[in-house]
C-alpha cells in the first residue's frame, strides 16, 4: 500500500505517515512510496487502537497528568468557597471550566505537534461529541449491545417492508415500462433495474407482455390483473345478442367464385344490367367489388366479385369468409377446371352453402350435365339428381336464367334466416382500403349489422377516423347505410389491411386509445416474431390427450394424379374415433400461395409429395405458421400420421432452406458433362448443400453439387445477386429455366 493511500485509509496526512515511518525506522522517501504489509500494519497499529482514539507514548501521558490535576484542581473565588461549589453555580461557570480544559488541550496538541512522535489529529466538533459520548477508552458491554441493536435496525426494517401485504393492480396489456411503473408506484429506474435482474434490458419506451409484467411486479410485492382490452370490450359490446324484437331480415351477401374467365363478372353485370366488364383490365376482375342488387319489392342481395385467378386467391379466401350464401359459375363448355376445385374447398372451409350457376349454357359445346356428373366427385348433387345443392342453368351473354338464379338466392337466404338489428352502432368487415391522391385513405367496408351515419367515430384494424363522407356501389353519396349494405367511406387516419373488422365507437378519445393500443399489440407481434399456432402433427397427440375430438385437415399434393389418388384413400383409412383425417384440398403440381392460403383458413397442414413451395408460397408458409412436410415415399408419409396419432413421433430431420440458384445458360463440355451458368436468386448456394433441382416447381432430381465455380475459381458459397457455374453429381439433364433448391438437414426432437 502506498503512503497516501494508508494516510487516506486512517484519517491522517501523508507528512504524519512520513515522520512515524522516519521514526520507526521504515525506509519511506515521498507520498508515493509503496508500503510492504508488515509496515502498513505497524504504522497503523500505531495510530488506533481498538476503540479508534489514538493513544499517548506512556512518557507523555504522565507529563501532562500533573496538568490535568491542575486543571482539576479547585480554585478558589472571591468568597472563599472551592471549586466544587463552582459546579452548582449558573451556566457561566461550566463554560469557564470548559473553556480551561480547552485551553489545557490545545497546550497538548501543540506539544503533540513539536515532538518527533506520533501526531495528534485536529480535534474537531464531531470527533469532540463523539469522545464525550464514549465514557471511557474501551466500548462497555452495554455500549456494544447498543451498537449492536443499531446495526440490526435497517435488517429489521426491511424484513418489515417484506412481511408488507401484497396488493393488486389492473392493467391493460401489453404494457410499457414507464406505463407499468406508474401503475405499480414505483420508480421507473427502478423498475428498469428490476428487470436487468431477470435479464430484461429495457427503456422506458418497451412493450412487456403479461408473463414478464407480472414476474416483474411481484418483486415489488405487487400482483398484475389482466383487463380485457378496450377492442375486446367494444367487440363483446358489437357482438352481444339482440333483443329479437329489434331484428329484422336483412339482404344476404353472395359472393360470385370460380375458374378465371368461366364468366363470373359478366353473369354479376347481367343481373346489374350495367357494363361492369368493360372497366377492368383485359376483361378480367383485379380487385374485390361490392354491388347491391335490387329484385323488385322483393328486396335485394348484395353481391362480391372476387377475382378468379390464382394470383388472388387471398382475396378469393376473403370472399368467401364475410359471405352467406356462394356462387360458383362453372364454363358448361369448359367444366371443372383447377380453380374451380379451390373455389369449391374455400366455400366449404369457411362453411358457407353453395348456389352453382352453370354459365355459357347457350353455346352449341355446351355439357350442362357433364359438369353436374364432374361436381358429384365434390359431393356437389344435384337437387333433381336426390343431392341438396342448387344448380341453375344461366347464359350471361343472353341474360337467360337470371331471374331464376336469384329466386333461388332468396330461398337460401330465407332457409338461413338471415338477421340484423339496424338501431345499433355499425360493424363491418374492410373489403379493400387504398390510398387516392384527391381523398386520401378510401375504405371499402361491408356492413354486416347496425346503422353507419356521417359523422360517426369509426376503427378499422389499428386506425381511426370520422366518417366524413360515404358513397354507396353507384358512387353516389348517402348519408346512412344498413346491414349488408357496401360503402365507401372517407375520413379514415390510414389504410387499414383487407378483412380488418370495422366498428363505431362512442367518440374520437376512444378511438384514439384502441387504435394506439392496437398499434401497441401489433408492435409486440412484430418484437416478438409470433405466429399463429396452426394445427401441425406434434399438436395433434396434445389435443388427443385432452379428450377432444381432433379433426385433421390435410392439403395434398403430388407429381401426378395417381400419386394424389393413393395418398389420398390410404390418409382416409387412418381415421378413428379420436382422429378423423379430413382432405380439404387435393391436387397435382408445385405447392403455390393459394394452397397456403387455404391452410391457413381451414387450419390444414400441407403434404407434398414429389413436389415443393415456390419462392412466395415458401414466405408465406413461414409467415403464417403453416406445417408444411415434403414426402418421396407414400409409406413414410402414412407412418407419419399414424404415429402422429398414436403420440410416437420419432426425431426427425429438419430441412432448413439455404437458397434458390436459377439456371440461366447450359454449356456442354465432353470430359465435365452438363454445366448450368447460374444466378443465385435467393439465400446462398454451397458445394456442401443438399440440392433439388426443380422444372416447373416438380422435384426432377435430388443429390449434391459436384463443383462450384466463380469465374475460373473454385468457390466454397456463392450468395444472392451474385453468378456461378456448377455441375451436379450424376445428373446432365440441366435445361434453362430450371430452379436449384439448395437445403441442410438438422436434427430435430419431435416435442409433443
Amino acid at each position: 500500500m502506498r503512503i497516501h493511500g494508508l494516510a487516506k485509509k486512517i484519517g491522517k496526512t501523508s507528512k504524519d505517515i512520513l515522520a512515524l515511518c522516519k521514526k520507526l525506522g521504515v525506509d519511506a522517501k515521498s507520498h508515493m512510496t509503496m508500503l510492504a504489509d508488515a509496515d502498513a500494519t505497524k504504522v497503523e497499529s500505531h495510530f488506533k487502537d481498538t476503540t479508534g482514539t489514538i493513544p499517548l507514548p506512556a512518557a507523555k501521558a504522565e507529563k501532562a497528568k500533573p496538568a490535568k490535576k491542575a486543571a482539576a484542581k479547585p480554585k478558589k473565588n472571591v468568597s472563599g468557597k472551592k471549586e466544587a461549589n463552582i459546579k452548582k453555580e449558573p451556566l457561566s461557570g461550566k463554560q469557564k471550566e470548559k473553556k480551561n480544559i480547552s485551553d489545557i488541550v490545545k497546550k497538548r496538541i501543540a506539544q503533540k505537534l513539536s515532538a518527533p512522535g506520533p501526531v495528534l489529529p485536529k480535534r474537531t466538533p464531531q470527533r469532540r461529541a463523539r469522545q464525550q459520548k464514549t465514557p471511557t477508552d474501551m466500548p462497555t458491554a452495554e455500549h456494544a449491545a447498543g451498537a449492536d441493536v443499531i446495526a440490526r435496525q435497517p435488517a429489521a426494517q426491511a424484513t418489515a417492508v417484506k412481511e408488507v401485504p401484497t396488493r393488486t393492480v389492473q392493467i391493460r396489456l401489453p404494457i410499457t415500462v414507464g406505463a407499468l411503473a406508474t401503475n405499480i408506484e414505483v420508480k421507473t429506474s427502478a423498475l428498469i433495474k428490476a428487470l436487468m435482474q431477470e435479464g430484461i434490458f429495457a427503456n422506458v419506451n418497451q412493450l412487456l407482455n403479461e408473463e414478464i409484467a407480472a414476474r416483474v411486479a411481484l418483486k415489488f410485492n405487487v400482483l398484475i390483473e389482466s383487463l380485457p382490452t378496450e377492442e375486446q370490450e367494444l367487440i363483446l359490446q358489437h357482438e352481444g345478442k339482440d333483443d329479437e324484437k329489434d331484428l329484422e331480415q336483412r339482404a344476404p351477401v353472395v359472393t360470385l367464385m370460380g375458374h378465371v374467365d368461366h364468366g363470373k363478372t359478366s353473369l354479376l353485370d347481367a343481373i346489374r344490367n350495367s357494363r361492369l366488364v368493360d372497366r377492368e383490365a383485359g376483361k378480367i376482375t383485379q380487385h374485390i367489388g361490392a354491388y347491391s342488387v335490387e329484385i323488385g319489392d322483393k328486396g335485394y342481395v348484395t353481391f362480391l366479385d372476387t377475382p378468379g385467378h390464382e394470383a388472388f386467391t387471398e382475396m378469393r379466401a376473403r370472399g368467401a369468409n364475410v359471405t352467406d350464401i356462394v356462387v360458383l359459375v362453372v364454363a358448361a363448355d369448359d367444366g371443372v377446371m383447377p380453380q374451380t376445385v379451390e373455389a369449391i374447398n374455400h366455400s366449404k372451409a369457411a362453411g358457407v352453402p353453395m348456389v352453382v350457376a352453370i354459365n355459357k349454357s347457350d353455346l352449341p359445346g355446351a355439357h350442362p350435365d357433364r359438369v353436374k356428373k364432374e361436381l358429384q366427385k365434390y359431393d356437389l348433387v344435384p337437387e333433381e339428381w336426390g343431392g341438396k345443392t342448387i344448380m341453375v342453368k344461366v347464359s350471361a351473354l343472353k341474360r337467360t336464367g337470371i331471374d331464376e338464379l336469384l329466386e333461388m338466392l332468396l330461398l337460401e337466404a330465407e332457409v338461413l334466416e338471415l338477421k340484423a338489428n339496424p338501431s345499433r352502432p355499425a360493424q363491418g368487415v374492410a373489403l379493400e382500403a387504398r390510398l387516392t391522391k384527391s381523398h386520401g385513405p378510401v375504405t371499402n367496408v361491408l356492413l354486416t349489422n347496425g346503422t353507419l351515419k356521417v359523422g360517426d367515430y369509426v376503427i378499422c384494424g389499428k386506425y381511426y377516423g370520422k366518417v366524413r363522407a360515404m358513397h354507396n356501389d353507384l358512387s353516389k353519396n348517402i348519408k346512412t347505410a344498413g346491414p349488408s349494405k357496401p360503402v365507401e367511406i372517407f375520413g379514415i387516419q390510414g389504410v387499414p389491411n383487407a378483412a380488418d373488422r370495422f366498428y363505431v365507437v362512442e367518440d374520437e378519445k376512444t378511438a384514439r386509445r384502441i387504435s394506439e393500443q392496437k398499434m401497441l399489440q401489433e408492435k409486440e407481434k412484430e418484437l416478438n416474431a409470433q405466429l399463429t399456432k396452426h394445427m401441425s402433427l406434434e399438436s395433434l397427440h396434445d389435443k388427443m390427450t385432452r379428450g377432444e375430438r381432433v379433426e385433421l385437415k390435410m392439403i395434398l399434393k403430388a407429381d401426378v394424379q395417381g400419386s394424389v389418388e393413393v395418398l389420398q384413400s390410404s390418409l382416409q383409412k387412418l381415421s378413428s374415433d379420436k382422429v378423423s383425417l379430413n382432405i380439404v384440398h387435393s391436387g397435382v403440381g408445385g405447392i403455390n400461395e393459394s394452397d397456403v392460403m387455404l391452410a391457413a383458413v381451414s387450419d390444414a397442414i400441407i403434404i407434398g409429395f414429389h413436389v415443393k413451395a415456390n419462392i412466395k408460397a415458401q414466405a408465406l408458409v413461414e409467415k403464417e405458421g403453416i406445417d408444411l412436410r415434403y414426402y418421396t415415399i407414400i409409406y413414410e408419409a402414412i407412418q407419419d400420421m399414424k404415429t402422429a396419432m398414436e403420440g410416437k413421433l420419432a426425431p426427425t430431420y429438419k430441412e432448413v432452406f439455404m437458397g434458390m440458384t436459377e439456371v440461366r445458360e447450359i454449356f456442354k463440355a465432353s470430359k465435365i458433362g452438363t454445366i448450368g451458368g447460374c444466378y443465385v436468386v435467393k439465400g446462398k448456394i454451397a458445394r456442401t448443400h443438399k440440392i433439388r433441382v426443380l422444372r416447373s416447381d416438380i422435384v426432377i432430381y435430388e443429390g449434391s453439387l459436384s463443383s462450384l465455380k466463380r469465374f475460373k475459381d473454385d468457390a466454397r458459397e456463392i450468395k444472392d445477386g451474385f453468378e456461378c457455374g456448377l455441375t451436379i453429381a450424376n445428373f446432365n439433364d440441366l435445361k434453362v429455366g430450371d430452379m436449384i433448391e439448395s437445403y441442410v438437414q438438422q436434427a430435430v426432437a419431435t416435442k409433443l
